[in-house]
């Protein structure tokens, strides 16, 4: 990469609210800081809105601002704490000056809400699937793609996808209806799985609404096995926030 940006005299970065978007950009801040020379090329445009949803950037000119060394170690930090092996670095960034950034910390607060929490055992995705499928939004269309709907923003399509085979698949389901080919679909089987998803109809069970009512938690009924990052979320190594960490 560093190479690539050798042609070019200046190399502007476009990066939004998103947090896919964050994450790429503190790797890609990480890894430059290794190249000084390519550095002082470098111009940092920061989106405060979804750039997906922009049909044309017309006369619409965010600043760019050069990227000095604030930038780079704040950036390097925070990389560092989301590979880390434990969440308490990213917690801990929590308490920094993160204003080279200023779209980071948001970012970070929606990741730890992620995590499971201390009376669910179920993360900030997953609870809001519960609830809109308690309301009556039977068909996963609505769940992966209505994104003012959903009211989180860490995962994408499939990514949800997965969220909710863990929430209908395991010994005590929170949810029923999901189409049980899902089980044994591979992950990368894209096309079948997207078929099977459209031909599902979700109900909440009776499990799920103790669950939504924060009177059971999940964890104690279902296997957990995910990564946070760098953290590897299992049952008995399960970290979780409340919303301050709990250690496992």
């Amino acid at each position: 990469m560093a190479e690539f940006c050798e042609q070019y005299e200046a190399v502007e970065l476009w990066f939004d609210v998103r947090p896919s978007a964050q994450l790429k950009l503190i790797w890609l801040l990480d890894y430059f800081r290794s190249y000084p020379e390519i550095v002082g090329r470098l111009k940092l445009r920061l989106v405060d809105l979804d750039m997906r949803e922009l049909e044309t950037f017309g006369r619409w000119d965010p600043p760019a601002v050069d990227v000095t060394e604030r930038e780079l170690a704040t950036a390097s930090a925070a990389w560092q704490a989301w590979r880390s092996p434990t969440p308490v670095a990213c917690f801990d960034l929590l308490r920094r000056d993160l204003s080279a950034l200023p779209l980071l910390k948001p970012v970070l607060i929606d990741l730890l809400e992620e995590l499971p929490s201390g009376s669910t055992g179920l993360g900030a995705s997953e609870m809001r699937m519960l609830e809109l499928i308690a309301r009556g939004y039977s068909l996963t269309n609505a769940l992966f793609h209505l994104y003012q709907l959903r009211q989180t923003r860490i995962f994408g399509e499939w990514e949800y996808g997965y969220l909710l085979d863990g929430l209908a698949f395991g010994p005590r389901p929170a949810v029923a209806g999901l189409e049980e080919e899902l089980r044994t679909l591979s992950r990368e089987n894209y096309r079948d799985r997207h078929a099977a998803y459209l031909r599902s109809e979700l109900s909440i069970t009776e499990f799920g609404k103790a669950v939504l009512a924060h009177k059971e938690d999940f964890s104690r009924h279902n296997p957990i096995d995910r990564w946070w990052g760098g953290t590897h979320l299992t049952n008995d190594r399960l970290w979780r926030w409340n919303p301050a960490l709990i250690k496992p």
